[in-house]
């Protein structure tokens, strides 16, 4: 698609000077996201009630991660994370001196059946786990975090992002940042690349819509316009769909410079039909949803070109080595992707480090010390649960750093910062990490 860039030339370099600076602050987003936050903050806390007897029993803790359905390529490198922080806390001696234990695996599934996360948080409930790693679905956690946290069992999840999750529960933790950030991020790096129109081709899903709404915020306060797909457009699709010959048509007709794909699974038919109608697809965004290797779905070539954000510092090839190998070893599988990998990782470290400082292995504990094992009131950096230990065992405060790159926990139980890492993929439609952008979480 041939287009002239005259008119663009301030706005690429406005935008450009943006996204050096990105994400310092981040951008309001348009209708119904504030009214969602709004209405979170306003909600009773599930967890008002609880008052859980202090235990020193070995810290047990549950997963609810997807195994199946359309996040399920997300699964291995939580589990990978997760395992592995098992692995370090008790070659470092454990919790209050005693291993932990993941002791109960359930399946989430995805939000096209929520029958299955809800069977799951049944069975944590019923484990009686003071840990819930999961979901990495915000649509799927927004299905059972009522469940667990009333329950008294504290949730930290590596990938939810959605805003109306931030100060949902005083038991609900996260180690990902909400949309905001991602979408002011994303939607930075578009007007950069000298995009001034926009179309999104979006599912109708808490997770699509709410950072549709936080990109589009980001577009237009960059000096750009959404033309198709946008907030109160009604041009969502519903989750799970299959073909998409019109709207593909439709985004096209609308003459946008860039494309944005916001969805799960549908991104493997939503590619090949933007192929089919003629798009150039370097000038196609994605977010931590999608971007993904394709490199055994797509003809070499296809996505060449087209950059997706990832919320999540880039793991060193180290620490990735380290996950492949346990991966092998305790799960007999090859891990080929590591989305939030070091966000399961130190979701884990942080709750043995909050039980650890709290000296109690329950629920009660681990929530009323998550904040401050975070750094959220100072005290020694460290950046393994052995370091960590040793201090808390000096009797210092600490600020666990961990692999992820997330600042301390805030009021709303979000990282008070984090990094957004920004991927081009490759002529093997592999996504590679291109840079970095931190951004403060409000």
């Amino acid at each position: 698609m041939i287009r002239s860039r005259t008119a663009l030339s301030a706005l690429v370099l406005a935008g450009a000077s943006s996204l050096l600076l990105a994400a310092c602050t981040t951008a309001s987003s348009p209708g119904d996201e504030s009214s969602e936050s709004a209405s979170s903050s306003a909600k009773a806390d599930p967890a008002a009630n609880c008052s859980v007897e202090q235990s020193t029993d070995p810290l047990a803790i549950g997963t609810v991660l997807p195994l199946t359905g359309t996040l399920a390529y997300l699964g291995p490198p939580a589990i990978a994370g997760i395992n592995q922080a098992v692995a370090d806390i008790n070659a470092a001696g454990g919790v209050l001196g005693q291993p932990a234990e993941i002791t109960t695996a359930t399946d989430s599934g995805d939000s096209n059946d929520m029958t299955v996360s809800s069977n799951a948080a049944t069975q944590l409930i019923d484990a009686g786990v003071s840990v819930a790693v999961g979901a990495e679905s915000s649509s799927v956690t927004l299905n059972i975090v009522d469940q667990l946290t009333s329950n008294c069992i504290v949730e930290i999840s590596p990938a939810n992002t959605a805003t109306s999750l931030s100060g949902y529960s005083s038991y609900y933790f996260r180690t990902a940042p909400p949309d905001s950030v991602q979408g002011s991020a994303l939607g930075q790096q578009i007007v950069a690349d000298g995009n001034a129109n926009v179309a999104f081709l979006v599912f109708n899903d808490t997770y699509g819509t709410g950072l549709r709404d936080s990109v589009q915020s980001s577009v237009e306060s960059s000096g750009g316009q959404v033309v198709y797909g946008g907030n109160g457009e009604g041009q969502e699709f519903p989750p799970g769909q299959t073909t998409f010959s019109s709207e593909v048509s439709a985004a096209i007709a609308s003459d946008p410079d860039a494309i944005v794909i916001l969805a799960f699974d549908e991104t493997a038919s939503i590619v090949p039909e933007l192929v089919a109608q003629g798009w150039d697809m370097s000038t196609v965004y994605m977010s931590d949803g999608n971007t993904a290797d394709y490199s055994e779905d797509f003809e070499p070539g296809t996505l060449e070109g087209a950059k997706g954000t990832i919320p999540g510092a880039d793991a060193s090839d180290e620490f990735k080595q380290t996950l492949a190998t346990s991966y092998q070893q305790q799960e007999g599988g090859t891990l080929t992707d590591y989305s939030y990998a070091a966000e399961s990782y130190d979701a884990v470290i942080l709750t043995a480090l909050a039980a650890q400082a709290g000296g109690g292995t329950d629920a009660g504990t681990i929530q009323a010390n998550m904040a401050a094992v975070s750094g959220a009131e100072g005290g020694t950096e460290c950046s393994t649960f052995a370091e960590c230990l040793t201090a808390l065992e000096a009797g210092d405060s600490i600020q666990y750093r961990g692999v992820s790159g997330i600042g301390p926990f805030n009021e709303n139980n979000d990282p008070s910062s984090a990094q957004i890492g920004v991927y081009t993929f490759d002529a093997d439609n592999k996504p590679v990490y291109t840079t970095g952008i931190e951004g403060d979480v409000e």
